[in-house]
């Protein structure tokens, strides 16, 4: 009787507890929290040497891969699967925040409003990275087509109203000339209208600053051409005791299919020729050199190394470090 008596208690009390926490209970349960359905701020952070990198998203878009690469559509769908991809592709656009210790330096800037709601991220994500527009002293441009120029203006107000702007003199005399936008394709006028729209409020004030030559720019910064994508699309290669970063811009669009296969183009290249040996060029040297890539639009945060392997490359992400 004793024994009976405790195991009912025992299992009155875990009756009790269970109803507490909702075990057994037929009361109905509370309703699910709401998905909250978005990501936290897109930023990235590493150390070069003595400079900091700040990887910054713009956000993604989703683009028809398989229309604009230069190679039939189903060899393109069928490559994307074996990575567990398909088209349109969730495609990044990158910028990068170099800080030198004396210098605070943004390569590309983005999309701004030329671009539908899932971009135009990148000035909540340099704020949320612990910087300001007003900051920023310099910024180089890669090339002037709209997702990498359109950051820079808002309502036709410049963003970043203490950067001086800086570009390939052949880039900016291309895309900004009036000329060449009359002549142009109904559908390629869009790419004159964005990059004049983008970058003539600070050619209007003297913020505007060309370059013709490959080069050191500041201490740490170095340009190198890398034409074909456009006419003056440019490369930059950071550099702090020993380490090197090269910022190569849109030397690649689709990684799962252009590293196994870098001759293939794409419909946004003006030489196509041109810009596929370049990218082998490139490529080439930075996996022999071990060199750090930063790309455009390479999945977020685009930072990795390369192997080559015969004529196709690996991309090797950087591993995450906590800054502290």
């Amino acid at each position: 009787m004793k024994h009976t008596l405790l195991n009912f208690a025992r299992a009155a009390l875990f009756l009790s507890v269970a109803g507490a926490i909702g075990f057994g209970s037929t009361t109905p349960a509370l309703a699910a929290a709401p998905m909250v359905k978005t990501s936290a701020p897109a930023y990235h952070r590493l150390m070069l040497g003595t400079f900091e990198v700040t990887a910054l998203s713009d956000g993604t878009i989703k683009l028809p891969v398989d229309q604009i690469l230069m190679e039939p559509a189903a060899t393109t769908r069928a490559v994307l699967s074996k990575s567990f991809l398909q088209a349109p592709l969730e495609t990044s656009v990158n910028a990068y925040l170099i800080n030198t210790g004396s210098k605070l330096i943004l390569i590309d800037a983005g999309t701004g409003s030329l671009f539908g709601p899932s971009l135009g991220k990148l000035i909540a994500n340099l704020k949320a990275s612990g910087y300001e527009p007003a900051q920023i002293d310099d910024i180089y441009l890669t090339h002037l087509h709209p997702d990498h120029v359109g950051g820079l203006v808002l309502n036709n107000e410049m963003i970043f109203a203490n950067a001086n702007i800086h570009v390939d003199q052949a880039e900016a005399d291309y895309w900004l000339s009036q000329k060449n936008l009359e002549q142009a394709p109904a559908d390629a006028k869009g790419f004159f209208q964005g990059a004049m729209a983008s970058v003539n409020p600070y050619k209007a004030v003297n913020k505007l600053q060309t370059f013709a030559k490959d080069g050191e720019l500041l201490p740490g910064l170095t340009a190198y051409s890398t034409r074909g994508h456009t006419e003056g699309h440019t490369s930059y290669l950071v550099e702090s005791q020993g380490q090197k970063l090269l910022l190569a811009g849109d030397l690649i669009h689709v990684a799962a299919v252009q590293l196994g296969k870098p001759e293939v183009t794409v419909t946004f290249d003006s030489h196509a020729k041109e810009a596929a040996a370049t990218r082998q060029k490139i490529f080439a040297q930075a996996a022999k050199d071990g060199t750090l890539i930063g790309a455009s639009h390479i999945q977020f945060p685009g930072l990795g190394h390369l192997n080559k392997t015969g004529t196709s490359y690996q991309w090797i992400p950087v591993n995450y470090t906590q800054m502290p």
